[in-house]
């Protein structure tokens, strides 16, 4: 299993963003895929995810209305669209798989990619 991350870098306070989480060794029918972010001196959390078996979304309550997770199965991709993005999530985004009902625990995702870094900044 692999997972990649593209789609970070410098945004205004107010703007938008897409992630994207290009994926192989699995299918989205199959595992769950959540998007995690870390900053600096803070734990990682995890902001949205979807699930493998129903397609369900959740949401960390704090990005709810502001970021929406989707896929597309036959590219092995899933975004992450970030809008109205605040200076405070700065902060290095993961995307990462497992087999789950989805969630933001960092224990039900084995697998990881490397994170790409988001900054929010004037």
């Amino acid at each position: 299993v692999r997972l990649m991350e593209s789609g970070g870098g410098l945004v205004q306070p107010g703007g938008s963003l897409r992630l994207s989480c290009e994926f192989s060794g699995f299918t989205l029918d199959t595992f769950s895929v959540a998007w995690f972010r870390q900053a600096p001196g803070k734990e990682r959390e995890g902001i949205a995810s979807i699930s493998g078996s129903d397609g369900r979304a959740q949401y960390l309550d704090s990005v709810a209305g502001r970021f929406t997770i989707t896929s597309d199965f036959f590219k092995n991709t899933v975004y992450l669209q970030m809008d109205d993005l605040e200076p405070g999530e700065t902060a290095d985004y993961y995307c990462a798989a497992g087999y789950c009902v989805g969630g933001a625990s960092t224990r039900a995702y084995p697998y990881w990619g490397r994170g790409t870094q988001v900054t929010v900044s004037a």
